[in-house]
């Protein structure tokens, strides 16, 4: 009786664990890992590791009422899968913001013609998951473009500027900038 029950227990155990790797493997295939890193001539490197989900014929952007991925106000972990995590090899200003060296988890809240962008001290979660948001050291608003052709899956790309680099977010009709300052 007892070797039935722990035969019972050691199968329930191995297919939730077969459970949570297929799934686990399945979100990976649907919203793959990217990285972006860039160098200034002046010495900064940053580099944002991040998760690419696509359009998939759905309506990203918009109101819960029109059944919207991403709703305009609500959290958006900035990608798929884990927290999107930039990392500034040098201190840099954000927003008139002094973010030291480091690691952040950067997320967003949509809006139609503007996002809210915030850098966050924990970066090392699950992105679905909420930020503990008294831990956001910067907090800005950067305008939105509307895109005359669709971007099918989430994009970053990074670019210098005058001022340092340029954290560009392309997905669906939409793109925005976070603009990030040398010292």
């Amino acid at each position: 009786m007892k070797k039935n029950i722990l035969i019972a227990i050691g199968l329930i155990v191995v297919l939730l664990g077969a459970g949570m790797f297929y799934s686990n493997y399945r979100n990976r295939t649907l919203s793959p890992s990217a990285e972006q890193r860039i160098t200034t001539n002046g010495g900064l490197t940053v580099s944002i590791d991040y998760s690419r989900p696509s359009v998939r014929g759905r309506l990203i952007f918009g109101t819960e009422e029109e059944g919207a991925l991403q709703p305009y106000g609500m959290y958006w972990r900035l990608g798929a899968n884990e927290a999107t995590v930039a990392e500034f090899s040098e201190d840099v200003t954000i927003n008139g913001t002094l973010i030291p060296d480091g690691t952040y988890g950067i997320h967003a809240f949509p809006g139609q013609d503007s996002f809210a962008i915030a850098l966050n001290k924990t970066w090392d979660r699950w992105g679905f998951s909420e930020p503990d948001y008294s831990q956001d050291i910067v907090k800005l608003n950067v305008p939105v473009e509307h895109l005359a052709q669709s971007i099918k899956r989430f994009t970053i790309r990074l670019g210098e500027s005058d001022s340092g680099i340029q954290i560009i977010c392309e997905w669906s009709d939409v793109r925005f900038v976070i603009p990030v300052e040398e010292l």
